[in-house]
């Protein structure tokens, strides 16, 4: 079994393999703005997931899933001529959902800033409704410590 940090080189290489195959060797017209984003190998060495982005629409990105499906074999014989492994690992096609992730994040960020902006707009004249200081003061504790018969009767 190898180590982890093999499985990690290897995965780099496999990820700079497979871009440059799709860009020189694939000729599939519906390959269209394909960016190899990342890719994995687990530990063995036998299987890699390598993580995509496509520039376009639902459908572009369906096309392309398809066609990389159909170029598998020859993107993992490119991946077999050009690393030093026994074996050739298998490849899996994930389409990466970070980009999309992070624009919702970004939405949702930019959403809590607006409604802080909101509050902070509503907050600017108000006045407190207890007053400046509506905490308990010790001279309100003293008061409570003096026993109730000592106390005068307003």
């Amino acid at each position: 079994m190898a180590d982890a940090a093999r499985a990690a080189r290897l995965a780099d290489r496999i990820k700079v393999i497979v871009a440059q195959a799709l860009e020189r060797r694939i000729k599939d017209p519906r390959v269209g703005f394909v960016t190899v984003t990342d890719a994995r190998v687990t530990n063995d060495l036998q299987h890699a997931t390598v993580y995509y982005t496509v520039y376009g629409d639902e459908t572009q990105r369906e096309e392309t899933a398809r066609a990389l499906e159909s170029a598998k074999g020859i993107l993992r014989s490119e991946v077999g001529k050009n690393i030093t492994a026994r074996l050739t690992p298998t490849l899996t096609f994930v389409a990466d959902e970070i980009p999309a992730d992070a624009e919702r994040l970004e939405s949702l960020l930019r959403t809590a800033r607006e409604q802080d902006a909101r509050v902070a707009e509503q907050a600017e004249g108000a006045q407190y409704a207890a007053g400046e200081d509506a905490y308990r003061t010790s001279e309100d504790e003293a008061q409570d410590d003096v026993a109730p018969e000592s106390r005068s009767q307003d």
